[in-house]
């Protein structure tokens, strides 16, 4: 197994490799990332703590035993505040930018207007990140540096699964924050723990989401399904199910392994830890057996 990210790859995103993939199986964190760049900081109205609210904390570490599972782990380097993976490339607010627009952005999203674009306007706070306007160039780079090297190594990822065993499914791994799940001292009882998306049934097939809730749920966890989170970008472009490739998003509950203030991992985390290899152990076995064509038996 190799635990090496590949040299190429080192700047914009970390690829785990299995010796030998063994699954039809992808993994993918698009929203751990730490690495904030200087000039970024530099030009940022916002502390550095307030802009790592936004990240997915530590989720690549819940999902590393993915290689050792026989399936591709694949984590980006850069930080959700910085560059979002999981939008489209142009889906932006052109009243961010000075300077000639590169190409005409696709602005009218809920997404933009709630200033979370691929290049975010607003901390997970609601507070602008920039003091000012962000020149347009930044466009292209942070496109050509974070979002384009990723998804093309991600999408290489997909279609080498697909071509080894007739099929692929992509698990999309998240993080959300508790005060968006529901759980609180005064409504434990209420709490969200995962939820599952599948854009409302259209990226990946019925029984792949009923196979990873109902481990889940084994597991004594609280599972919703599409509700906040149904899926972005990632689970629309790579969820094609009558192609052949699915794409399940999953987002867990924070509380349940991080202290969210201190921005610390929690005694728990190893649990957490345990029960993220379970899934995908079993969602893998579940992807061997319904999703690789099967040979006709000779009449």
């Amino acid at each position: 197994m190799s635990l090496s990210p590949s040299p190429a790859d080192q700047t914009a995103l970390d690829c785990y490799f299995p010796v030998r993939q063994t699954t039809p199986v992808v993994v993918a964190s698009p929203h751990s990332g730490s690495l904030y760049p200087a000039p970024f900081l530099a030009i940022a109205a916002v502390p550095l703590t307030a802009l790592r609210r936004a990240e997915d904390a530590f989720v690549d570490e819940l999902f590393r035993a993915a290689p050792t599972l026989g399936m591709p782990l694949l984590a980006a380097r850069f930080p959700r505040s910085y560059v979002d993976a999981n939008r489209e490339p142009y889906e932006l607010d052109p009243g961010m930018f000075e300077g000639p627009l590169p190409r005409p952005l696709n602005h009218r999203t809920t997404r933009v207007a709630a200033g979370l674009g691929m290049i975010p306007r607003v901390a997970a706070s609601g507070e602008a990140i920039y003091r000012g306007r962000v020149p347009s160039e930044e466009i292209e780079h942070r496109l050509e540096t974070c979002w384009r090297p990723y998804h093309v190594a991600l999408s290489m990822a997909v279609e080498q699964t697909y071509s080894l065993f007739g099929g692929a499914l992509l698990l999309d791994a998240h993080s959300m924050p508790s005060s968006a799940s529901g759980i609180g001292l005064r409504d434990r009882d209420q709490r969200v723990d995962i939820v599952l998306g599948d854009n409302h049934g259209e990226a990946c097939a019925p029984h792949l989401i009923e196979c990873a809730e109902r481990c889940l749920r084994e597991q004594g966890l609280r599972v919703l399904r599409n509700q906040p989170y149904a899926g972005g970008f990632t689970t629309q472009r790579y969820g094609r199910p009558a192609l052949g490739r699915h794409a399940l998003q999953i987002e867990i509950n924070r509380s349940l392994y991080m202290d969210e203030a201190r921005h610390e991992k929690l005694a728990t985390f190893g649990v957490m830890e345990r029960i993220m290899a379970g899934l995908m152990e079993e969602i893998a076995r579940h992807a061997v057996e319904t999703l690789i064509p099967r040979p006709l038996a000779a009449e």
